[in-house]
């Protein structure tokens, strides 16, 4: 019996010894006279020419590596055997990557792009050459670049036989890219022909293109100065017409297709009809379902002046940020009148659906307790016929609770919410002028909440309202928020006696009896986002190196312990103000984060993040509301710990998530991804961060900040993860390890690095989207 198991084992271990072997072969499938491209590297002689900028203009690469070290997938390819009809074979090919063989054809339109490439920067002698080495039937490829002496710009004239263009150019010199002692760049140059045409098209010269400049350089024998002309080709009309000025063009009539068809083959019976709102003309069909006033207020022309192209870009940007608006396209017919130039400009709109019911499924897990929840959106894009936005939300949501202790009526928690929110696109505040409000795309969004949680516990109902302005949040650097008025109202109307008895009657516990009370919260915020991509996510983190940074500013209570002073309010038992019996919170927070992707290559990049966050209780309260403290461990923290179990400081934990909460925080990661292969991608990671107390509270021992001690209370993880890029959302898996536990101030247990135990310093994520 045992004999025969053996035999099927040792076959398979020989299987798997084989494929290994052959895999390892790197070059089991280069064709005998080739080379697998192994290598490839670029050497500058100058620093100013960094090898890096170089890499794009190489035709070939060799076989990816997985983090930039192992290169996985040709070996995935070569453990393939040569029947290509097998269907195993079949995968593992699809999976892996074929060898890259060598080419000298592209070696050489290679080695003239780098060329070609280094003298555009004005290194006009430079030389590169390629040197390659072989080893069997492997091949390293080197470009040696020899840049030379740089040619210099002596001085600059130009030739602008234009007076009116001219005049311009000399408006706008102090924002010129030329000067005098630069690099011959010839990058430089064509950019700052794109500046010149910019500049035009904002003052009329619609007709305009950079490729009407261009440039002499004259040299001296010997020397390496050059002498730099731009000149101006005139326009004509046609190539055997006579040359006149370039003209300026005036925007004549501006009209407003709405109900755009956008797709010819589309029928739409309905007939076109035209009416004319201040003087500009709108077609639509049927019954217009957007206000003629909301078009004005979204286009930047204006007629009888100018033609701008920075305002055509405006109003395309106006009109896509409407959620009525699913296309928008800006059409222009020219006409002559006596000596001057018009043109006459057709915004065609195309409307997106109106209204939009979506449902959502999801499995919900808090601390290994299951349930489930669905949720059901409606939305309205055109409320009033201005592209305002209504969506409301109903969500309800059913999950088993374990491990209680006492005796309860049921285990399980059951919550219910509505959410109704009113955008829109246009500022609303009383006293504001129309230019002002027609000058800043911001949006204004009005919030309703309601939630009712029921547990064994305890019964809460959160009910909040909120006002708040938005604006850059289209494809913008910038994105601010500010939260003019957020209301949240916290109300226990049950509280099981067994579990206050327990927990809230407990005077050394005064954390969780302060947030099992009915509390007032009345804030008001602003946020700041610099996204360098221009969007606030994006899913391909190999698209080159950028940053991130959140500045965030909020501050509760002022005015209503300003009116309480103002009153002469009474304080309630515990030292507060109360509005109709119900304490209101007081405190100020900050936070700051930082967050940059390094592209390495296409497929490797490093990521870090830094965070800080502090909020100071005073006044009114002297502890922060739960829903504002702050807390570590979990997929976006510290990833050795489980959610909301590292901390405060040195504090190990009680059992109570309460209790594991701080009013300052500070952390930092730094991971290393690579594309690994299909729309899978990896991860190593270090985390490092805790959070802590400012006062001294009996519940959380070790908890407070001291500046003789914060340091060795830092927490310290590495770990791996994988993630599922699936175009409109990210899926990502993590397994985070304890490395230094601050709960230990020595000992083994300080160190679990060194003395790792997998039950006890493991934590397992699962999460959407990137940590950073």
């Amino acid at each position: 019996m045992i004999g025969p198991v053996l035999h099927k084992v040792e076959k398979w271990l020989s299987a798997i010894c084989m494929l290994t072997v052959s895999a390892c072969s790197s070059t089991k499938y280069v064709p005998d006279g080739d080379y697998l491209l192994d290598e490839v590297n670029i050497q500058s002689d100058n620093k100013e020419v960094k090898p890096a900028d170089l890499n794009m203009y190489v035709r070939q690469q060799p076989n990816t590596k997985w983090f930039n070290l192992i290169k996985t997938q040709l070996y995935i390819y070569n453990m393939s055997g040569r029947d290509s009809t097998n269907w195993i074979n079949k995968a593992l090919r699809r999976v892996g990557d074929a060898p890259v063989i060598y080419s000298e054809d592209d070696t050489e339109h290679s080695r003239q792009e780098v060329e070609k490439a280094v003298r555009n920067l004005g290194y006009m002698g430079a030389v590169a050459e390629a040197k390659t080495k072989t080893k069997g039937k492997k091949l390293s490829l080197t470009y040696k670049v020899t840049s030379g002496r740089p040619y210099k710009i002596r001085s600059i004239s130009y030739d602008i036989p234009d007076q009116k263009i001219w005049n311009y150019m000399l408006t706008d010199s102090a924002s010129t890219l030329l000067k005098e002692g630069m690099n011959l760049d010839i990058n430089v140059l064509d950019q700052e022909r794109s500046r010149i045409n910019d500049l035009l098209q904002r003052n009329g010269y619609y007709r305009f293109n950079k490729e009407y400049f261009s440039y002499s350089a004259d040299t001296t024998r010997n020397t390496y100065l050059v002498d730099l002309t731009m000149h101006l080709e005139p326009y004509r009309i046609s190539a055997d017409s006579v040359s006149v000025c370039h003209p300026q063009y005036y925007v004549n009539q501006i009209h407003f297709q709405t109900d755009y068809n956008a797709m010819p083959d589309e029928v739409n019976e309905q007939e076109e009809d035209t009416m004319v709102y201040k003087g500009y003309p709108v077609v639509y069909r049927g019954k217009p379902f957007i206000r003629p006033r909301v078009l004005l207020g979204n286009q930047r022309l204006t007629k009888g002046e100018l033609y701008n192209g920075d305002a055509v870009q405006q109003t395309y940007q106006n009109f896509n940020r409407l959620p009525v608006m699913r296309y928008t396209n800006i059409r222009f017919e020219e006409s002559q009148r006596n000596d001057s130039s018009f043109v006459d400009a057709y915004v065609q709109l195309t409307k997106n659906k109106l209204r939009s019911v979506s449902f959502e499924i999801e499995g919900t897990n808090s601390a290994g307790d299951l349930g489930a929840a669905a949720a059901v959106s409606l939305s309205n894009r055109n409320l009033f016929r201005g592209s305002e936005s209504l969506t409301v939300r109903l969500r309800g949501a059913y999950e088993a609770v374990s491990g209680l202790q006492g005796n309860y009526r049921n285990e399980s928690y059951t919550e219910l919410s509505a959410e109704a929110s009113l955008n829109f696109p246009r500022i609303l505040f009383p006293f504001l002028s129309h230019s002002f409000v027609n000058r800043i795309r911001a949006n204004t969004l009005f919030e309703l909440r309601y939630n009712y949680q029921l547990r064994p516990e305890f019964t809460r109902i959160i009910a909040s309202t909120g006002w708040s302005y938005q604006w850059g949040m289209n494809q913008n650097k910038h994105r601010h928020r500010i939260d003019l008025l957020d209301v949240n109202y916290l109300y226990m109307p049950w509280i099981h006696p067994e579990f206050k008895e327990r927990y809230l009657d407990q005077q050394d516990n005064y954390i969780v009896r302060y947030n099992y009370e009915d509390r007032l919260i009345v804030r008001s915020g602003y946020t700041y986002v610099y996204n360098s991509n221009g969007s606030s996510m994006s899913s391909n983190i190999f698209n080159g190196t950028s940053y991130t940074m959140r500045v965030n500013v909020e501050a509760a209570g002022n005015w209503l312990y300003g009116l309480a002073k103002l009153t002469n309010m009474r304080k309630n038992k515990d030292g507060e103000y109360a509005i109709m019996n119900i304490p209101f919170a007081q405190y100020i927070k900050g936070d700051f984060e930082f967050a940059k992707n390094i592209a390495i290559d296409n497929r490797n990049s490093i990521a870090y993040h830094l965070a800080f966050g502090i909020a100071v209780p005073y006044g009114n309260a002297t502890m922060i509301p739960f829903e504002k403290r702050y807390f570590a461990g979990g997929a976006n923290s510290v990833r050795g710990w489980s959610v909301r179990s590292l901390g405060p400081g040195s504090f190990a934990g009680d059992g109570n998530f309460m209790n594991q909460t701080g009013d300052l925080k500070l952390e930092g990661s730094l991971e290393y991804r690579s594309n690994l292969f299909w729309k899978l991608a990896g991860a190593v990671f270090v985390d490092a961060g805790n959070v802590w107390t400012l006062r001294d509270y009996e519940s959380q021992p070790g908890g407070q900040f001291l500046f003789d001690k914060f340091y060795k209370q830092i927490a310290v993880a590495y770990g791996i993860g994988l993630r599922i890029d699936l175009g409109f959302f990210i899926l990502r898996f993590d397994g985070g390890m304890k490395a230094i536990n601050p709960a230990y101030e020595s000992g083994r247990d300080r160190y679990p690095i060194f003395h790792p135990k997998f039950s006890r310093d493991f934590a397992f994520h699962f999460a959407v989207g990137y940590p950073f």
